[in-house]
């Protein structure tokens, strides 16, 4: 365990600190220190952040992990500041967890394999200032950081807030692979107005359209992927059902009455589900409710259906493991969703869902 813990010390930082700045939204972050350690000096900070993470074998709250990165994405960048901003949302609420803090993030960097080893061993002397073989690409090190986690710790559970969707591939693959070495049979539950089902997007095979294609292969039966609020897609629902075996259930079934969670819970059950993952694009909303992210669109779902899938889903399996992403709170996205501008609506709507999140994992 303390090899654990001297790893999270140098490759994760203090709360709000995973983006790389000195003075963008300087008051966004002294506010979340001001919260967590009543103080906004930030070697301050770090030393309590630091000493609360020997606290952590005799903690038993979900665990909260910022993901910090959007090179993942490919419309419109600003989700990294998604993590800070629904920091200072769940704050407010009464649900409890335990902040592990951000994963240092590199802005430039997506994966290790993507470099070659010079930039490798020069990023490591930046991120470390020590010889060392830690990766240093966001992802290597969410991957890392998650597959060590759950060996160390494998009863508890990570809520992670990103960052763009490609994040998702670094959170989920270690937990599909954690929850198979313990003999539990696995779902993923993903929310998106989008299918992310592709191999690869240009070529690079990691990112925000391809992660959940790569989960595929590590679950039991393709369809224990299950998608909800699906309406932007180059295919139809029939493709990518027939094609890969996933289960859709696009926005429009959705929101008209129907039969859908009798159907989804009922199929599970039969398969042995036991445990679920819950991924969740802030775009499966209506552009109403989110308009500040990077691919907003109409004829979404409403905050309501959300919760009321999440609280259906969570009565019947364990909710233990999630993820929140594509918040982006500077991102004024008029040109694609018609409506209000402002993030203020897509903030209220991530602690509406980041809060029901927490709850059915505690």
């Amino acid at each position: 365990m303390n090899e654990l813990i001297d790893k999270m010390k140098q490759y994760l930082c203090p709360p709000g600190n995973g983006v790389f700045t000195v003075h963008t939204a300087k008051e966004n972050k002294e506010s979340i220190h001001n919260k967590l350690y009543q103080t906004a000096d930030l070697d301050i900070v770090h030393q309590k952040w630091s000493q609360s993470l020997d606290d952590l074998a005799e903690n038993k709250q979900t665990c909260l992990l910022g993901v910090t990165l959007d090179t993942g994405g490919g419309i419109q960048r600003g989700a990294n500041w998604g993590p800070l901003f629904i920091r200072n949302e769940l704050i407010t609420l009464d649900e409890k967890y335990f902040d592990l803090g951000d994963v240092r993030t590199i802005p430039h960097l997506l994966h290790d394999k993507y470099l070659n080893n010079e930039t490798i061993a020069k990023c490591q002397n930046a991120l470390y200032s020590e010889k060392t073989q830690l990766p240093v690409s966001c992802l290597s090190i969410t991957e890392d950081f998650c597959e060590n986690f759950y060996k160390e710790f494998p009863q508890k559970k990570i809520f992670a807030l990103g960052g763009d969707h490609s994040v998702s591939y670094s959170l989920v693959k270690p937990w599909l692979k954690a929850k198979r070495s313990q003999g539990i049979k696995a779902a993923v539950i993903h929310f998106d107005a989008h299918t992310d089902l592709m191999a690869h997007r240009l070529g690079i095979d990691i990112c925000f359209a391809s992660w959940a294609y790569h989960m595929l292969e590590l679950l039991d039966d393709p369809s224990h992927m299950v998608q909800f609020g699906i309406r932007s897609s180059g295919q139809n629902k029939s493709f990518w059902e027939s094609e890969l075996g996933v289960k859709q259930y696009w926005a429009q079934e959705i929101i008209a009455p129907n039969n859908i969670l009798d159907e989804v819970i009922t199929k599970l059950k039969n398969d042995g589900i036991q445990e679920v993952y819950i991924s969740f694009d802030i775009d499966a909303l209506d552009s109403e409710y989110a308009s500040s992210t990077g691919t907003p669109e109409k004829g979404g779902l409403a905050p309501h259906h959300c919760v009321h899938i999440i609280d259906s889903i969570a009565k019947e399996f364990k909710v233990t493991g999630a993820d929140l992403v594509e918040v982006a709170p500077f991102v004024r996205s008029t040109h694609f969703s018609g409506l209000n501008p402002e993030p203020a609506t897509t903030l209220q709507s991530s602690r509406i869902i980041g809060g029901k999140l927490l709850e059915v994992m505690n």
